[in-house]
């Protein structure tokens, strides 16, 4: 899988487990979401994504990426 097939994933873990939170523990876990659909909207403009530079420093995408 590549970085951005992960970042995917990740976002699409995060964002139903917070729903899942807000429905039965909290609504205040929506705030969570929010934060998720946030930090996806200002990478897609600024192309900085801090989940990006962690799945690179652990070797995620290619072998030659971790430094």
């Amino acid at each position: 899988m590549t970085v951005e097939n992960y970042i995917r994933m990740f976002a699409g873990i995060f964002i139903l487990a917070s729903l899942a939170l807000a429905h039965f523990v909290s609504p205040y876990w929506l705030w969570f979401t929010a934060f998720v659909g946030f930090n996806l909207l200002q990478s897609s403009m600024t192309k900085f994504c801090p989940l990006e530079i962690i799945l690179r420093k652990i070797g995620v995408g290619c072998p030659a990426c971790a430094k």
